[in-house]
């Protein structure tokens, strides 16, 4: 790549993932398809997208870590129940056709994005529930899909994390927010781009800017919704998720 589309690759992912870290996902919206546009084949752009988002996890993490606003041992269950779905999906997303999962997908993220529009007081306090064993078990079983989702297809699958955990266990959009950047970012994106650089190609060569934007976003991005709340968080997720489902359907 030459230095004018290394600016607009940096400059691509800094404001995706600015977006994403206060939303709660959503940093392929913009990052993926534009790997595709500067040449990138589909499974080579996918794996190191993935290899970049990593770096979003990274920057998040510094922030949120100062908040200390997660707990370790819900953080352990979510990424026991996640991780192997994440690899599942990984394992098996090069081989099979994508269109027809894009469009379902698409339609399904903007319909969460409706659903919480809808529903003006979710996500706006922290209201524990579903912490019983039951609870865990069918908590931990979706937390399996959105991996599989995670592993396998590329833009908005960090928002149906961010949903499940208000939904199912009563966070707020803060605080489901820095679950999602720390453990999907972090975590899962770390063990889908291994499997996918196992399995497929990583463009190592683009990846300096790709690392420096995800870093700088997810650390502004993690830091606004800090500062913010989560009556704007539930906003920018709504937005984000209606565009990532069109994105992804259109």
């Amino acid at each position: 790549m030459n230095w004018t589309e290394q600016m607009v690759l940096l400059l691509v992912s800094l404001v995706a993932n600015v977006f994403s870290a206060f939303a709660g996902g959503g940093a392929g919206l913009l990052q993926f398809p534009a790997l595709i546009f500067l040449g990138l084949p589909f499974g080579v752009a996918l794996a190191t997208h993935k290899v970049a988002s990593v770096a979003l996890g990274v920057g998040a993490t510094l922030r949120h870590l100062r908040e200390k606003s997660l707990e370790w041992e819900f953080s352990l269950f979510i990424l026991a129940a996640g991780l192997p779905g994440v690899v599942l999906g990984a394992a098996y997303i090069l081989d099979i056709p994508d269109a027809i999962a894009r469009v379902a997908l698409g339609i399904l993220t903007v319909g969460i994005g409706v659903y919480s529009f809808l529903h003006k007081q979710l996500g706006l306090e922290y209201v524990p529930v579903h912490r019983t064993r039951r609870g865990f078990v069918l908590g931990g079983a979706g937390l399996f899909v959105v991996g599989v989702l995670n592993g396998s297809l590329t833009s908005g699958t960090g928002l149906f994390c961010t949903l499940w955990l208000v939904r199912w266990f009563g966070l707020d959009y803060r605080r489901a927010v820095a679950y999602t950047l720390v453990l999907v970012g972090l975590f899962w994106n770390g063990a889908g781009a291994i499997t996918l650089g196992l399995l497929g190609e990583i463009r190592w060569s683009w990846l300096p800017a790709l690392l420096l934007g995800s870093l700088a976003g997810g650390y502004l991005g993690a830091h606004w919704s800090i500062v913010k709340g989560n009556l704007w968080i539930k906003r920018a997720f709504e937005i984000v998720t209606v565009l990532v489902g069109l994105k992804l359907v259109v």
